[in-house]
């Protein structure tokens, strides 16, 4: 590849004044006609706003806590939002100019090569295969907490519904997120208030807490035991990766770029909220967990799925609270429905995506009359039957041990779209074009925050099993888990670039 990707003559990426429709853009542009463009401005603000916001806060927050303690855990979730947001930034710029489904694949085919594209493609189509079955266990698993009906059932149910929102027009998935998102923005911005008051001594039994757990245990834990330094520096460590999986397909602002709506008006103003997001609903609301639960509660670190292991759940029943669990618990319900439309959405466009690219069967870009690629639709649907393997306990290992990739998956992705990132970046600046001018929106802070941010993803992805090589915590499935990635990729991208 030579950094090249403008056209013929260099035109300006602007943008329609009136309805912010696209005038030159790079790629195949025909996609757009293509699919049905059923996603407003509003939708793509409000899914951008909360649409991640899940299992991962409501329920996996309070294990930062755990791990690290309240400052380690708030630190670790602030360092994590920043590396985040530069990833929405990078992808933000890159989606406005070049509106296409698929997102960083289709961005990776275009700006750095075929062979990274097909890679991170089928990681993310993996990722997506094992997530949305887990979604639906997660769903199935809540509902426990009020009935004792077969899980099977539940399952089944909720596999149905999702395939059904993602085999129709796609403004019925863009309206039901735009409900889920604002139930989950009233959850995190009452459980937040109820924090406060309980801090404050407001709570049934009227203790103060101010930051009494922040003297005792601490503000940092010692993490696997080890003590000094380097104990609470692997706590914080070891947060990070509870923050990454909190913050999981945040980036996903384009993924259905060819079926929004003035792309070039909605996915900048999207990524330039994403700061303020991160503030409010993640940073804030950890910052109020490690002020109103001691990091040494053993149900922080519960896998019961359901409400009772939420730090919010603990603390309201510290407090004398009673009606909160199951409050938490119907919206944990709906962000886990929520989270599994939203991987419907996005991994059948990658996969549209990998066959407009040639990288998988063309069969895949079939449409069916609402604009939808109801094939890729289809095998996502089949690969839900993965979470049957739940209702036996040794199967119910496998499919956790394939969880825990799909972590590393996500780290992976977010590299790449730093690489591409950088590659896009550096293709402007060797032909002369000002993105600050020329393009439809250019990201803050680069390339430096970009830089940064693939070095430390990096560091996490070398060091992501590095508790099984301290002594007597070795774990085989641990190890393969954390690593099994490196030569999947190497040899998708060697085998692509070689044939």
């Amino acid at each position: 590849m030579d950094g090249s990707f403008s056209s013929e003559k260099k035109t300006p990426y602007q943008t329609d004044e009136e309805n912010g429709d696209l005038e030159a853009v790079p790629g195949h542009l025909d996609e757009a006609q293509v699919f049905q463009q059923g996603l407003h401005q509003r939708h793509i603000q409000m899914i951008a706003l909360a649409g991640t916001i899940g299992t991962g806060l409501f329920l996996s927050s309070g294990r930062a806590i755990a791990h690290a303690g309240p400052l380690g855990g708030f630190l670790a979730y602030s360092i994590m939002g920043l590396l985040v947001s530069s990833v929405v930034f990078a992808v933000g710029e890159m989606g406005a100019l070049v509106p296409l489904a698929g997102g960083v694949i289709r961005y990776a085919e275009i700006f750095v090569d075929p062979a990274l594209a097909f890679a991170n493609g089928w990681n993310q189509i993996y990722s997506y295969l094992v997530s949305i079955p887990s979604e639906i266990v997660a769903a199935a698993v809540v509902i426990e907490f009020w009935t004792t009906i077969n899980n099977a059932i539940w399952i089944t149910v909720f596999g149905l519904l999702m395939l059904i929102t993602a085999l129709v027009f796609v403004r019925v998935y863009g309206e039901l997120e735009f409900g889920f998102s604002i139930l989950k923005i009233m959850l995190v911005i009452g459980i937040n208030i109820m924090a406060l008051v309980i801090t404050c001594g407001g709570g049934p039994n009227h203790v103060s807490i101010g930051f009494r757990y922040w003297r005792d245990p601490g503000p940092f834990v010692q993490y696997l035991g080890i003590g000094g330094s380097l104990g609470r520096f692997l706590g914080f460590w070891t947060a990070l990766n509870s923050a990454l999986y909190s913050y999981s397909g945040i980036e996903n602002i384009t993924v259905a770029a060819s079926e929004t709506r003035n792309p070039r008006r909605s996915i900048p103003m999207a990524a330039r909220r994403i700061f303020v997001r991160i503030i409010l609903f993640y940073v804030l609301t950890i910052f109020m967990i490690g002020l109103v639960v001691p990091s040494d509660d053993p149900n922080l670190l519960g896998s019961s799925g359901t409400a009772s292991e939420s730090p919010f759940v603990i603390a309201a029943r510290n407090a004398g609270i009673k009606v909160v669990p199951s409050i938490i618990n119907a919206v944990v319900l709906t962000s886990a429905w929520s989270s599994g439309n939203s991987n419907m959405l996005g991994g059948s466009r990658v996969i549209y995506a990998m066959a407009a690219e040639g990288h998988a069967p063309k069969v895949f870009m079939r449409m069916n009359r609402f604009g939808i690629p109801y094939v890729a639709v289809t095998l996502l649907g089949v690969f839900m039957a993965l979470g049957y393997m739940t209702l036996s306990s040794s199967a119910s290992t496998v499919f956790t041990w394939l969880q825990d990739i799909v972590s590393i998956s996500t780290l992976v992705n977010w590299g790449i779209i730093c690489i591409v990132y950088l590659r896009f970046y550096y293709a402007c600046k060797k032909q002369g074009i000002d993105r600050h001018k020329e393009l439809p929106w250019a990201a803050p802070f680069q390339p430096w925050s970009t830089w940064i941010t693939l070095v430390l993803f990096c560091l996490l992805f070398l060091t992501g099993g590095y508790e099984t090589f301290i002594h007597g915590q070795w774990d085989t499935e641990t190890f393969i888990s954390s690593y099994l990635n490196v030569p999947i990729i190497l040899c998708c991208i060697l085998g692509t670039s070689g044939g």
